[in-house]
């Protein structure tokens, strides 16, 4: 069986769930880590239970061709370079999210992954989570109807305690609270929808609490959307609140609703004066190593060895998601509505 050769990029917190993930994967396994670090070989190749090369220089990296797919695990700031050296390279991508901090950029990023023709796989790995797997199939079912109001929204203190919070508290390296982690929860709502967004409208507020006085942005923000099939959603994207984490889920539909790991379904004739529970894993940790990567690496896999598109998480999938976001946070800067239709004006 055909393994595919993994160089990771940038050797922190995420990488560190990447890499158990692709060799645990039947596909996959990671041979070379490129960290601007100085980093041991033999201790990754043991921690792993894989040869593992360190590189210091991407090009040189990119220049082994016996390494098919580079996984960019660094900083958001870095992502679009990256990607075009790897892609120009003839790597396949698997791009950790945000992809990036500008629509500029991601309209470049987009372009130079279609010219090189690699496959792509975002790191928008809730879609392959236990809890919506359930929700994608139930709604495929037809058992909660058309739905026609959704609410998904992302809950967890990012603070202090977070090795990340010296950068992502930064404008210029954290973007935006929807770009720092609340996307998860915007792209989760989108899947759930089913239809393009139209219009996004967006307001931002920060906690008084010293724990968050860093940020500098608005660090809680909701968003609300117009779909084009006339259904309505809300995102709130919370990382300075204290509380546990909490990926809020509820879908109303023509024959039920969804809340969390309850629902009710006229379709099954459950009792509408009583939740029915679902028994699956729901997203609850904000824990990169409970994420659901290995489902979602070993789908990318199998994808390439099909020479077929990442379903679900492709970078197609994961533009489209990134633009609801950066029109979300137009929509707070400009204090008005802003329409999907008008968003290219904004890739300056």
């Amino acid at each position: 069986m055909k393994k595919y050769n993994v160089g990771i990029v940038g050797y922190g917190w995420v990488a560190t769930a990447h890499i158990p993930a692709i060799n645990a994967s039947p596909l996959g396994q990671v041979t070379a880590v490129c960290s601007s670090r100085k980093l041991d070989a033999a201790a990754l190749s043991a921690q792993y239970g894989s040869s593992i090369r360190v590189y210091n220089d991407l090009d040189e990296m990119l220049a082994n061709p016996d390494i098919h797919v580079v996984s960019l695990c660094g900083m958001p700031t870095q992502r679009l370079d990256q990607v075009t050296r790897a892609a120009g390279a003839g790597k396949h991508l698997i791009i950790e999210k945000p992809l990036c901090l500008s629509l500029k950029e991601l309209r470049a990023m987009d372009q130079a992954v279609k010219q090189a023709k690699v496959r792509t796989c975002v790191c928008f790995e809730c879609r392959y989570a236990s809890q919506f797997q359930v929700i994608k199939a139930i709604l495929d079912k037809g058992l909660l109807g058309t739905v026609h109001y959704g609410e998904v929204d992302y809950y967890h203190g990012i603070g202090p305690w977070y090795a990340q919070f010296r950068w992502c508290r930064s404008k210029t390296e954290g973007g935006s609270s929807l770009l720092e982690a609340g996307c998860h929860a915007l792209d989760a709502l989108l899947l759930c929808m089913g239809s393009e967004v139209e219009e996004v409208m967006s307001y931002g507020t920060k906690s008084k609490s010293k724990l968050f006085a860093p940020y500098e942005y608005p660090s809680t923000t909701v968003t609300i959307l117009k779909f084009k099939n006339g259904a309505v959603g809300k995102c709130v994207s919370s990382i300075d609140c204290l509380q546990p984490y909490y990926f809020h889920t509820h879908l109303v539909g023509s024959k039920g609703s969804l809340l969390d790991n309850k629902f009710h379904s006229s379709d099954l004739g459950t009792n509408k004066a009583a939740w029915s529970a679902l028994a699956m894993k729901l997203v609850d940790s904000g824990d990169v190593s409970d994420h659901p990567y290995q489902a979602q690496f070993a789908a990318f896999f199998e994808a390439l060895n099909q020479g077929e598109e990442m379903p679900l998480t492709s970078l197609a999938d994961g533009v489209i998601s990134h633009e609801a976001v950066f029109a979300a946070d137009h929509s707070a800067k400009l204090g008005r509505p802003v329409k999907m239709s008008e968003l290219n004006r904004y890739a300056k």
